[in-house]
């Protein structure tokens, strides 16, 4: 196991992602690897704040589960548009 890791991070596709992805340049992986984060983050925002603004009236656990699903609504394309003005600019 410890040398399919190995052969993981050693391998130069990954190298040359990581590389990207630390200098800040953009391309379609990258962009991918931005996209899952802003995705993520709203995920717990969202339900986070359905919690705080309904979780007396629906109950914790189903605004918050409404929050996760309506978080990313507003963050997906506008992390996709975000993304593409950088790689434009």
């Amino acid at each position: 196991m410890n040398q399919i890791i190995q052969e993981f991070w050693h391998d130069p596709l990954v190298q040359d992602l990581i590389a990207n992805f630390l200098n800040g340049e953009i391309d379609l992986a990258t962009g991918a690897i931005w996209l899952t984060i802003a995705i993520l983050f709203a995920i717990a925002g969202g339900a986070i704040g359905g919690m705080l603004l309904a979780g007396k009236d629906l109950g914790y656990r189903l605004a918050a589960m409404i929050g996760g699903l309506f978080g990313p609504a507003a963050v997906i394309p506008a992390t996709v548009l975000g993304l593409l003005a950088l790689r434009i600019s």
